[in-house]
């Protein structure tokens, strides 16, 4: 009998040096996956050449992606397979024209951020309204993985355990919790009355088409798109003085904060570039204020990357309650003592989750520094009495220092890696603080707004475990050792649509709950179709408990 023939395409990064660091992984990835599909009974056929001149096999450019898929046969199932970051619009318009099953594919790893990529193209697969399965794996030798790609072989679809997810509408709240809805509630209907502008500094970051809310999605909500150009924030950097963002570099200092500087700017932080990425978080800061923004996201990866630092240290101060002091004209310090809420790489689901954030959690007197991570990697820990899947979640820098252990003093300023951003900028990396959190994520499906929320608590795992995993995906960023309280690692997988993960911190587990209920509340209202994920009532204490 003939094998079942099943085409593989790769998408990739842009950036043809990180393609050329990550093709190693990639073939590896392609090598353990084709063995497995062939002991299926399938034939998996790649369906683009390797460019021997560019050094890698991967798809580059939409531009290229067309080219591929017009070779293709849509009769004939396909595997994305991802072993890197990888740019989804690269793919997504020939999947878009796809007939036959569809099949996302990534390596369990730290190193390479192929989890990423792959969630970021299942989410938008998922607004695009693409039928998709999906499966990941570190060898493709593992029960799970195996069971999942025999199903898809025979069948075309995977069916994962989706048991941890409810919707709030079937599952309405105890009635200690009405005073938290009703908070909620009113939040809502007072968005929807006084309305809110999202500033937006060039849409579309990285192929990233799930990070885009169609207007008519958002303007019931009463929140609206401000569109600015990232030459203008470029512009407004040059007007920042030197002496400006060296008094915002000695207020860094005083706190506590360390820069860890070199000499040579093209793989060493240098002072400049942290001066020119206080003058950026200047520039942002009064560019949200002048244009009356409550929320603002800046892309960066395009257009600004060949002009200037990358914008993390700018990001993680604008995040945080506590910041260097940006004034006005007359001198007046803008919007003192609060953050200036924003959304890295302008991805407008968790810009609208952390303005949701910021209203419930500013009304309840708690700390409002929101981010969002990467999903990046995990493994089980079995450890001094912890039983838990960890989480690594890891994002390049825009981590707020509240989220840190021992604040500024926690973080150092490291360079951003050469392969990514050739100019540099620095990070602010530092551990996550234990504490109870509050997860989400606003996504687009069926041309609707859809939010899943959680709770969960960061542990803080030994010294030597921590630098192992620094080690194992990328060591200049800031890092979250999160456990999700009711969510198994495959559950999370299987459900979630993005590569970002919205986090808050809650004082303790209660006002977690509390805080959770008013915020998916305020979805609700506003017409988001909530689903709650994993156990809410659960605590950190007890899995302290069991590591103690």
């Amino acid at each position: 009998m003939m094998k079942k023939r099943i085409q593989l395409v790769a998408s990739g990064d842009s950036r043809l040096v990180a393609n050329q660091e990550g093709w190693p992984a990639q073939k590896g990835l392609e090598t353990a996956l084709g063995e497995a599909v062939a002991a299926l009974g399938g034939e998996l056929v790649r369906a683009h050449p390797v460019e021997t001149d560019k050094g890698h096999g991967f798809i580059d450019s939409q531009a290229r992606g067309l080219e591929v898929f017009r070779s293709l046969d849509p009769e004939v199932p396909i595997i994305v397979a991802t072993a890197i970051w990888q740019y989804s619009s690269h793919v997504l318009p020939g999947l878009t024209k796809h007939r036959a099953p569809v099949l996302t594919v990534a390596n369990w790893s730290g190193q390479w951020p192929g989890l990423v990529g792959m969630l970021n193209l299942n989410g938008s697969l998922t607004r695009a309204g693409v039928p998709y399965s999906s499966i990941w794996s570190e060898d493709f030798k593992d029960d799970f993985a195996r069971q999942g790609l025999e199903a898809w072989v025979k069948t075309g679809r995977i069916e994962h355990d989706l048991s941890h997810v409810r919707p709030l509408d079937a599952a309405p709240w105890p009635k200690e919790h009405a005073p938290d809805e009703k908070r909620g509630v009113d939040l809502a209907r007072q968005l929807r009355s006084d309305q809110a502008l999202m500033g937006i500094f060039d849409e579309g970051c990285m192929g990233m088409y799930n990070a885009i809310i169609p207007d008519h999605l958002l303007l019931p909500l009463g929140v609206f798109k401000e569109r600015m150009s990232q030459a203008a924030l470029y512009s407004a950097m040059l007007e920042v003085s030197d002496e400006t963002a060296r008094a915002h570099y000695e207020w860094l200092l005083d706190r506590g904060m360390r820069f860890e500087l070199g000499q040579d700017p093209a793989q060493e932080l240098t002072e400049d570039q942290v001066l020119e990425g206080l003058k950026m978080y200047d520039a942002a800061a009064r560019l949200a204020v002048e244009t009356g923004c409550a929320v603002i996201g800046i892309q960066y990866q395009h257009g600004l990357q060949g002009l200037c630092v990358a914008s993390d240290l700018a990001e993680g101060l604008l995040n945080n309650p506590e910041r260097p002091p940006v004034r006005d004209a007359g001198g007046r310090v803008l919007r003192e003592g609060q953050p200036i809420v924003h959304f890295n790489e302008v991805d407008e689901g968790a810009g609208l989750d952390a303005l949701l954030t910021n209203r419930v959690w500013a009304d309840m007197g708690l700390d409002p520094a929101t981010t969002l991570h990467d999903v990046r990697w995990g493994e089980a820990v079995r450890d001094g009495g912890l039983d838990d899947f960890v989480w690594v979640f890891e994002i390049s820098g825009s981590v707020p220092p509240n989220h840190l252990i021992d604040g500024y003093r926690g973080a150092v300023g490291e360079r951003q890696p050469a392969m990514y951003f050739r100019r540099g900028g620095s990070t602010i990396k530092g551990l996550s603080r234990p504490g109870e959190i509050v997860w989400s994520r606003i996504y687009v499906e069926g041309n609707a707004l859809h939010m899943d929320v959680g709770r969960g608590g960061v542990v803080q795992l030994p010294e030597k475990e921590s630098q192992r995993r620094w080690a194992a995906t990328t060591s200049q960023w800031p890092m979250m050792h999160a456990v999700l309280y009711g969510v198994t690692r495959d559950q999370f997988m299987a459900k979630h649509k993005a590569n970002h993960i919205q986090v808050v911190y809650a004082p303790d587990a209660a006002t977690a709950r509390r805080a959770l209920v008013a915020k998916a509340s305020m979805a609700q209202e506003l017409g988001i179709g909530v689903n709650l994920c994993g156990d809410l009532e659960d605590s950190l204490a007890r899995h302290q408990k069991q590591a103690a």
